[in-house]
């Protein structure tokens, strides 16, 4: 068994614990393997262990990752911050985009999506803490952003993410959370049918699936603390 194989196991039962402790199923709460800035070696060791879906933040890194691994089925979600002029790479190598923030950037990603893959799964990113350093669309923003989305070629809509503020407690943990999960509610009643909250960390997995997570985005717990030196 290598250390991510463990750690891999370690994560797999701290959700299954958060799930049993919110009366949910633990089936409904995906693992996404966070493997930005770790070598593609770091990647197969975790796939090895069953791992199939990873998240990566910068462009160039996720897709040589994804065509290095073209053979082993596995599934790509960027999670990163998107500029306009780095959204086709995304469009023709990924399969989730969690960090749609703006109209322009999603009609880019649908006219570049190639006919030829399935619709690019998106989530809309919202700046829930309020954070000038944050990505995402301001949470009154939410529906009307939601809506244009949903209407575009070549996406399929999935539901929302952030990233909120680190806190410490739990009860400060789930707020955010919790507002969350209450703006995709609001836009789900609006008619626009959402199924996916993509929210928690390594350190906050547990008041995530607490508050509804369907994705939770696990890096340091499963890979180590990064050195971005």
């Amino acid at each position: 068994m290598s250390a991510i194989s463990d750690k891999l196991q370690a994560v797999r039962d701290r959700i299954a614990r958060a799930a049993q402790a919110a009366g949910r199923d633990s089936a409904e709460v995906a693992l996404l393997a966070v493997s930005k800035t770790w070598p593609l070696a770091s990647v197969l060791d975790a796939a090895a262990a069953g791992q199939t879906a990873f998240g990566e933040n910068y462009v160039q890194e996720g897709v040589d990752k994804a065509l290095a691994t073209a053979d082993r089925n596995l599934e790509w979600h960027f999670i990163g911050p998107l500029q306009s002029n780095k959204t086709r790479p995304i469009a023709e190598h990924f399969a989730w985009v969690h960090s749609v923030d703006r109209l322009k950037i999603a009609e880019r990603l649908s006219a570049q999506r190639p006919e030829s893959l399935p619709p690019l799964q998106v989530c809309v990113q919202v700046n829930v803490s309020g954070e000038a350093s944050k990505s995402g669309c301001r949470p009154d923003e939410t529906l009307a952003l939601c809506r244009a989305v949903a209407a575009l070629p070549n996406l399929k809509l999935r539901g929302l993410m952030a990233i909120p503020e680190p806190a410490d407690d739990e009860a400060a943990q789930r707020a955010p959370f919790r507002r969350l999960r209450e703006l995709r509610d609001a836009v789900a009643a609006a008619g626009i049918p959402l199924d996916t909250l993509s929210i928690g960390m390594s350190h906050d997995l547990e008041a995530a699936v607490a508050e509804g997570a369907t994705i939770v985005r696990i890096g340091t717990a499963i890979f180590g603390e990064r050195n971005y030196a």
